[in-house]
């Protein structure tokens, strides 16, 4: 793929992001102030899911190997 079509590929894409999100009706400073709000809600979901998926994640294996069968840290510590 050379530059040429990479470059009317991205073209395209931002054309159907206006058009699916409809502020190609929109003037510039108001488009930019959408934006502006959009990609800061985007980072902050992404920031939030970076931080604290693992956590839930990690509470969420403790508590099922907890319900089927898995034995608490502390127990194998005392095995030891």
């Amino acid at each position: 793929m050379n530059f040429k079509n990479l470059r009317e590929y991205l073209a395209w894409l931002y054309y159907q992001y206006l058009l699916i999100t409809g502020i190609y009706v929109l003037e510039p400073w108001e488009k930019s102030i959408f934006n502006s709000i959009l990609f800061s809600a985007i980072a902050m979901v992404i920031y939030t899911s970076y931080v604290f998926v693992p956590i839930h994640v990690r509470l969420a294996l403790e508590f099922f190997s907890g319900i089927f069968g898995g034995q608490p840290e502390s127990t194998m510590a005392l095995m030891n």
